[in-house]
């Protein structure tokens, strides 16, 4: 069958005027669930989203799913609050695939994994019998041959030693045959996968395993050179590479079609007991303003204004594909947020929220603080040009692209005033907000 579907799309592309329908053709695209890593939420993958959408691919037949707890547990064998061993996560995944087919009649889906995210996709494919409803799996940067190989945390899911990984590449091959299988990973910018244990937590012990540890024995395994751990997943380049690897051809465009009137709505989630996790989040204010291009300012009144309830759902809202944005958070236990955002090119239904934590130390005597956030990627000094306020930042990690966010700590005199951060090409000017009023501003990058 599925020799017949790449026949099929490779056919549509070289013809594209038969005389075949077009739901006949969106028909015969593979439903695609998409896969977070550690601690992340389906968020991250909405430029993919948008990039295959682009590409002709129904907006139906492409999901990103949320864990309700994503982060790992430091043994997977021992039960921790609000953290997921392996075999939950798979059994989250197992759902969200059967849900797919379901809904969209699929025999067959394709999975796509960031980091973590990639370790359910083998266990469902590899251990659990899955391969006959998955087509194509593809890992991005997951540390599939784990992130260190060393005798202490001898069993957290990353260790090379642990029982998940010792069940999944105990084998001659890593793969299973009937799915194809595609890794992508970084040269050698990714810090989960490197020679030194610095970003282990010990630097300078070596960790056992390489710059390689995400390749697959059996499967396509890609180099993009210079992409940080998450743009192995969230990068124009990686959704060039997975679009091939799923379609059988290459993407018309890498860049994104704007909609003339993009539908956004998403969940607020909260961190209970500062643990990240993907639960809604009950009774939070959630207002939302339209801003200035040049100064952040707000121009008039909230355009939308929602109590979330039992789903923590805060939309939907209508906007323009041009409008810069305010959310602004009031969700219990956190501190007021106004997370500054650039246009958003189309709809989506992943503009999850989650409120920021609490004040650092060092940033409590501060007037305001700025958090500059870019969840797809990382900031690599000096590899891209990073400013905030006007300053590259001092305290980001230089050489191996390892930090998503940077922060500005303004006195009080200065509150309410415009900053700017830049990231390349992309540029987002936020307020300060005062701390004494417990506020906190995040100006979140889309690229």
């Amino acid at each position: 069958m599925e020799v017949n579907r790449r026949a099929l799309l490779g056919a549509m592309a070289l013809a594209p005027l038969l005389p075949r329908s077009v739901h006949a053709q969106e028909a015969a695209l593979t439903p695609i669930l998409f896969v977070h890593g550690n601690g992340d939420h389906s968020a991250l993958w909405m430029t993919t989203l948008w990039r295959f959408e682009s590409n002709g691919w129904p907006r139906e037949r492409l999901r990103a799913l949320d864990f309700t707890n994503p982060l790992a547990r430091d043994d997977d064998a021992v039960a921790q609050p609000l953290r997921s061993s392996s075999e939950e996560a798979w059994y989250e995944l197992a759902s969200e695939v059967a849900a797919l087919r379901q809904r969209t009649g699929a025999a067959r889906v394709a999975l796509v994994g960031n980091s973590r995210g990639g370790y359910p996709i083998r266990n469902h494919v590899q251990l659990h019998g899955g391969g006959a409803e998955v087509s194509h799996a593809v890992t991005c940067g997951t540390p599939n041959n784990g992130i260190y190989d060393w005798d202490s945390n001898r069993n957290r899911e990353f260790n090379a030693r642990s029982d998940l990984l010792r069940r999944l590449n105990g084998g001659e091959s890593q793969v299973v045959p009937g799915t194809a299988f595609l890794t992508l990973r970084s040269d050698s910018n990714d810090l989960y996968a490197q020679p030194d244990g610095r970003y282990a937590g010990r630097p300078g012990a070596p960790t056992g395993v390489g710059h390689d540890s995400p390749e697959l024995r059996g499967a396509t395994n890609l180099v993009l050179p210079g992409v940080d751990h998450r743009e192995t997943a969230y990068s124009a380049r990686a959704f060039r590479e997975m679009f091939r690897f799923i379609a059988g051809r290459e993407p018309e465009r890498l860049d994104v079609v704007p909609e003339e009137r993009p539908v956004l709505n998403g969940r607020v989630t909260g961190t209970p007991g500062g643990v990240q996790t993907n639960r809604p989040v009950t009774g939070a204010m959630v207002e939302v303003y339209r801003l200035h291009p040049n100064t952040g300012e707000r121009m008039g009144g909230p355009i939308h204004a929602k109590i979330t309830g039992e789903d923590g759902q805060w939309g939907p809202l209508t906007v323009g594909p041009n409008w810069l944005l305010e959310f602004v958070v009031a969700a219990p236990d956190h501190p007021i947020t106004h997370s500054y955002r650039n246009p958003f090119l189309r709809s989506s239904d992943v503009v999850n929220l989650r409120p920021a934590a609490p004040p650092a130390a060092a940033d409590r005597a501060a007037g305001a603080v700025i958090r500059f956030n870019r969840p797809r990627g990382y900031f690599g000094i000096p590899r891209d040009v990073v400013l905030l306020d006007g300053k590259e930042p001092t305290d980001m990690p230089r050489g191996v692209a390892a930090g998503a966010t940077a922060v500005a700590r303004l006195p009080a005199s200065e509150t309410g005033r415009p900053v700017l951060g830049v990231f390349n090409e992309e540029r987002i000017v936020a307020r300060a907000w005062p701390l004494s009023e417990n506020r906190i501003t995040v100006a979140e990058l889309t690229w």
